[in-house]
């Protein structure tokens, strides 16, 4: 059997520290891989390696008492170190090239990007068919997306990173008339902030309209992403029907549901596949 079509490239992206794109990745890579799809995940915030210390967690995992865990297929790309900024940016575009080639007969490939501007990471972006950029629920996250007024919090203009997603979005297009999807997602939603005058809800709503993103709600804040890193696991390997869940694992597990049932739309929908 053989699936029909490219692979669909999805990059987690955003210009800072901390707002949950490694956990993101990770937890979007086992979903798919759970719901019976193939996957390579690219780490090119190699240098941190978030992404590639949870997989060997979970490696360890998988070669201890969990056999059953599913991987994808993982490459490492470091940025290039020559001084001379042309032949930098040659060695990072033939080191991804050659790493995207290899990737190619999967049915996703996860591209977890570092929390700064680099030249490698924007070439990343270029190839993405979805954007996936996680937020903290703060106007420290927001301000690298936008410039508001800090009386009035009407949007002034958009933000360096926006203002790189749209430009990445221009390269693909000229490379071979491809879309890019952007979706923002809201990581550890401020619940007494919710619904006042402090909400970034309705700043993120109207900046979707401007600059072209779709936001979904994210994980809240919870101990349990965190052990989960250690053991290499994820919310996708706990089976709520053969183990004994606490409340905040429940909560946990639904938001997981509804991010992926958001951001992913028909991911779960039964592959198309020809003989």
């Amino acid at each position: 059997m053989q699936i029909m079509g490219n692979p669909r490239v999805i990059v987690l992206g955003n210009e800072k520290g901390g707002t949950g794109k490694s956990t993101v990745s990770m937890h979007t890579i086992t979903y798919l891989l759970k719901h019976g799809y193939t996957v390579a995940s690219i780490d090119i915030d190699a240098r941190q390696g978030t992404l590639t210390r949870y997989l060997h967690n979970r490696l360890l995992q998988k070669n201890g008492n969990r056999p059953d865990l599913a991987v994808p297929d993982h490459f490492e790309i470091l940025c290039s170190q020559l001084e001379n900024r042309k032949d930098s940016e040659a060695e990072d575009t033939k080191n991804f090239d050659k790493v995207f080639e290899e990737c190619k007969n999967h049915d996703f490939i996860v591209i977890d990007t570092p929390g700064n501007n680099t030249f490698l990471s924007r070439y990343a972006h270029s190839h993405a068919d979805m954007i996936i950029t996680p937020i903290n629920d703060s106007f420290i996250d927001l301000d690298m997306l936008v410039r508001l007024d800090p009386k009035s919090k009407e949007i002034l203009k958009p933000s360096l990173y926006s203002e790189n997603v749209w430009e990445q979005k221009k390269v693909k297009a000229i490379r071979n008339q491809g879309t890019i999807d952007w979706v923002v997602v809201r990581n550890r939603k401020n619940i007494a902030h919710a619904k006042g005058k402090n909400s970034i809800e309705p700043i993120l709503s109207a900046l979707s309209k401007r600059i072209g993103f779709r936001f979904v709600c994210g994980f809240s804040e919870r101990i349990i992403f965190k052990e989960l890193f250690l053991e290499g696991m994820t919310l996708t390997d706990i089976d709520p029907k053969s183990q004994k869940m606490r409340l905040a694992h429940v909560a946990a597990r639904q938001e997981l549901i509804q991010l992926m049932d958001a951001v992913l739309n028909n991911a779960s929908a039964p592959k198309q596949v020809a003989s």
